[in-house]
């Protein structure tokens, strides 16, 4: 009995401490994405999970990102080495004092996910440092 109340403990306050692990986790830029975003109704079909076709990247901050140029990149999970692996990359111009964005596919960049698999996708600024990252799943 005493060996099970320890056990409980400890796995509360594992669990808090992960809490407070996710909680400070958001003071960055957080991304996340959707199916489309609509300018009267916002982001449409929030998931992190989809069908392949195209799909829209969000960005929000708490503060201006004072970003010019960035760049969202896909790296693809590969299976046989373990490893993500380049996948695709575009190019978008943004305004300095933007702390919402989402990107979509354009003239110059689909943002379609042809295949299945894990991606980890990256808002990269011009310098090519990671501004913020997330993985999401393409289902068939």
């Amino acid at each position: 009995m005493k060996k099970l109340n320890i056990t409980i403990t400890l796995l509360a306050f594992l669990l808090l401490a992960g809490m407070k692990i996710t909680v400070f986790a958001q003071t960055s830029p957080v991304m996340y994405f959707c199916e489309r975003y609509d300018a009267d109704r916002g982001e449409i079909g929030i998931s992190d999970r989809f069908s392949k076709g195209y799909l829209t990247v969000m960005v929000k901050a708490e503060k201006p990102m004072g970003l010019r140029e960035v760049h969202i990149q896909f790296d693809k999970y590969s299976c046989y080495n373990g490893k993500f692996e380049f996948y695709k990359k575009y190019n978008f111009t943004v305004e300095p004092d933007m702390k919402y964005i989402f990107f979509t596919h354009n003239d110059e960049s689909d943002m379609k996910f042809d295949e299945t698999g894990f991606y980890r996708v990256f808002l990269l600024d011009d310098h090519d440092d990671t501004i913020t990252s997330a993985l999401i799943e393409i289902i068939d």
